[in-house]
């Protein structure tokens, strides 16, 4: 086995284990607020970002979450959460 596909292998296994973590931790803010429906994003986002703020692999993640998809998805995605950002009612708004 050459040195990049074991780099590659060990970077994968890398990303496995946190992303483990973070649903685990996930699991975990699911449970404290009751199991309530309609939360997963929320309870995903939040453990994401508690894993990876100490992380030295939160580059690695990151980069290799992002490679996993195409840009056009990516550029999708972003459009997707700015437009739900801006398309809020002053009541929404209010409600937050």
């Amino acid at each position: 086995m050459d040195i990049n596909t074991r780099r590659q292998k060990q970077q994968a296994l890398m990303t496995d284990l946190l992303e483990r973590k973070i649903r685990l931790h996930a699991q975990h803010l699911y449970n404290q607020r009751g199991q309530a429906e309609g939360t997963a994003l929320q309870d995903w986002v939040e453990a994401e970002s508690r894993v990876l703020e100490n992380s030295i692999l939160a580059p690695l993640y990151r980069k290799t979450r992002l490679d996993g998809r195409s840009s056009d998805e990516f550029d999708e995605e972003v459009k997707d959460q700015q437009f739900a950002a801006t398309d809020s009612s002053p009541a929404e708004v209010g409600a937050r």
